[in-house]
């Protein structure tokens, strides 16, 4: 289990940046990710752990890889559907046999179904002991729950209580530190939808100064008009202690050496 904690949080810094592309298991081919292989690869190198379903994994990723994989293991409805009716979809064998370092599910806190994602939580923690397998808890926020410190906390701490040894959960403005607080595992952001490259890099910075330990991030890297500088602009500001403003000139001066090269080429 600590070895494989160890392996996705940086030495040095004690956090991670991990790149989320497993959107594809409820909203089908999304922005970014229609062809994952060719979204996935550049990004690898400059990812601490990758977090992905095991379909993506077997046919857009490169066996070869040295990142780290976490694995989704929950699913069921599409975007079309009742998002919260989840339920476990991969077996622990086949985590294993993907050679995975951790497994992750979503809890609905609040909505229709959050019973059985939650006790979803309990039980693949119960497989995942037998194993050393850490799990990622993700607080999935439901259309009607606001993304504040007291659900966040709540849902973050329902996580660590069942057992998650890592929640991922929104970033709020107001007392982000108090979720942060109230959790006694660590906490790494989903980065949402996407915003803009400084909006992103702001997040970044304002949880990690609030006691994030990483960023589970998406959307703001794949999606982005350079993913390659903006995965490195994030790690900066993860790993470096890179301000914002210092984070946005490196995006921007890596995005420009992008362009350059392309020109010689």
């Amino acid at each position: 289990m600590k070895n494989r904690l160890a392996r996705i949080f940086n030495q040095k810094s004690g956090k991670t940046v991990m790149l989320a592309v497993d959107h594809g298991y409820f909203q089908g081919p999304t922005t970014g990710l229609k062809k994952p292989r060719e979204t996935i690869m550049p990004l690898l190198p400059h990812s601490d752990c990758l977090f992905v379903t095991r379909g993506i994994l077997r046919n857009c990723v490169s066996p070869a890889t040295s990142t780290p994989i976490f694995l989704r293991v929950s699913g069921g409805p599409s975007v079309l559907g009742e998002l919260s009716n989840e339920d476990i979809t991969t077996s622990m064998k086949e985590a294993l046999r993907l050679n995975a370092v951790g497994v992750g599910t979503s809890i609905f806190v609040g909505e229709k179904n959050e019973d059985r994602t939650i006790s979803n939580l309990g039980r693949l923690v119960n497989e995942a002991e037998e194993y050393g397998m850490p799990v990622l808890a993700i607080t999935a926020v439901g259309k009607e729950m606001a993304r504040d410190a007291r659900y966040l906390g709540l849902a973050c701490r329902i996580a660590a209580e069942m057992g998650a040894h890592i929640v991922k959960t929104y970033y709020c403005a107001e007392d982000f530190d108090k979720v942060v607080e109230g959790c006694p595992v660590p906490i790494v952001i989903a980065g949402g939808k996407k915003i803009s490259e400084r909006d992103a890099l702001q997040m970044a910075f304002n949880a990690i100064s609030k006691g994030a330990a990483g960023v589970d991030m998406g959307r703001n890297i794949f999606q982005s008009e350079n993913s390659v500088a903006m995965i490195q602009a994030v790690r900066a500001v993860v790993h470096d202690n890179y301000g914002v403003d210092e984070a946005f000139e490196l995006f921007n001066k890596l995005k420009e050496k992008k362009v350059v090269d392309s020109v010689v080429e």
